[in-house]
């Protein structure tokens, strides 16, 4: 912490972000999202955290220790409830002066999707100063879709119905599977929320399934 102190700048903070996900059955979750228009991923170089599909994980930000994070016990906490599970914990030194216009970070965390090649939880978050620090949350919790449907083709006996076909669990002659690339997710839950930090409370964020804690500590030089 010295090394902060010693040339600490006006408007110096330390941002913390711990995001958890609920551990409910996705049956449960009864939001209705599968229909609902998501914008493409927005375009940027920043990354807070990126868990790769081989678990290496990325970040563009000098990241602390999770141990240096205030947030690191309420962490612990709620995941020791059995409730949630903590998938991201990021904390980093920046100065957020007035009129500050963050880039968006990007993150991809949580489930490796095996058929959309991406993780579960994947989108961005964007910190703006005009007098007071806001913090703009933009994610989404995926699941992986019925990708896959049993088509029949035609052959010397007479076509059965296919809901006779979904009836039964033995192979069936002729059938072949037609995969369905163009929907291999449904979107589960997401957070767009936009919201004033005050520094030094601890702030939460949330859906059904996704949590986001966010604490900022303003460092004073010394």
């Amino acid at each position: 912490m010295v090394s902060h102190a010693q040339q600490t700048p006006d408007d110096y903070y330390r941002a913390e972000f711990v995001i958890l996900e609920r551990i409910v059955d996705p049956a449960a979750v009864n939001e209705r999202m599968v229909n609902r228009k998501v914008s493409a991923p927005v375009d940027t170089n920043e990354t807070l955290y990126r868990v790769a599909g081989d678990g290496t994980t990325r970040s563009s930000l000098k990241l602390v220790s999770r141990n240096e994070l205030h947030l690191g016990n309420a962490a612990n906490r709620l995941e020791r409830s059995g409730r949630y599970r903590v998938l991201m914990s990021a904390g980093w030194y920046e100065a957020f002066p007035p009129d500050y216009k963050g880039k968006p970070l990007r993150i991809e965390i949580g489930d490796w999707l095996q058929q959309a090649g991406q993780r579960a939880i994947e989108g961005n978050i964007t910190i703006d100063r005009q007098r007071y620090l806001h913090v703009a949350v933009h994610l989404n919790h995926w699941q992986e879709g019925k990708v896959a449907s049993r088509g029949i083709t035609q052959g010397d006996s007479d076509p059965s119905p296919a809901a006779d076909l979904a009836s039964t669990s033995a192979p069936v002659a002729g059938a072949k599977l037609t995969l369905q690339p163009e929907v291999p997710l449904e979107l589960l839950t997401w957070i767009r929320e936009t919201r004033r930090m005050r520094s030094e409370e601890i702030h939460f964020l949330d859906s059904p399934t996704i949590g986001v804690l966010v604490f900022f500590k303003k460092v004073e030089a010394e």
